[in-house]
C-alpha cells in the first residue's frame, strides 16, 4: 500500500482528518494541535509518529512506504 491507498483507508474508515498527516498526500490546514504523522526522511527511510506540543516524535523508521502506510493504519485503526 502507498500513500494514497492508506489514505482512502483511513477515509472509509471514517478517522477524522485532523487525527493524521501524511506527508504529500493530506496535510490539513491550519494545523492540529497534535496528530499522528507519516513522513519520509532523509535517508530515505519512512517514519511514522506523533507530533505534540510543537514536536514531532518519531515513533518508528521503515525501509519501504508500504511498511510505513502499513504501521500508520495500524496506529490509527
Amino acid at each position: 500500500m502507498n500513500r494514497h491507498g492508506a489514505r482512502a483507508a483511513l477515509i472509509a474508515a471514517g478517522v477524522a482528518d485532523g487525527h493524521y498527516r501524511i506527508e504529500g498526500v493530506h496535510e490539513p490546514t491550519p494545523t492540529p494541535p497534535d496528530f499522528l504523522f507519516l513522513r519520509s526522511a532523509p535517508d530515505g527511510a519512512w517514519e511514522t509518529g506523533a507530533y505534540e506540543r510543537g514536536v514531532h516524535q518519531v515513533l518508528a523508521r521503515h525501509p519501504g512506504e508500504a511498511e510505513a502506510c502499513a504501521h500508520l493504519l495500524r496506529l490509527l485503526l
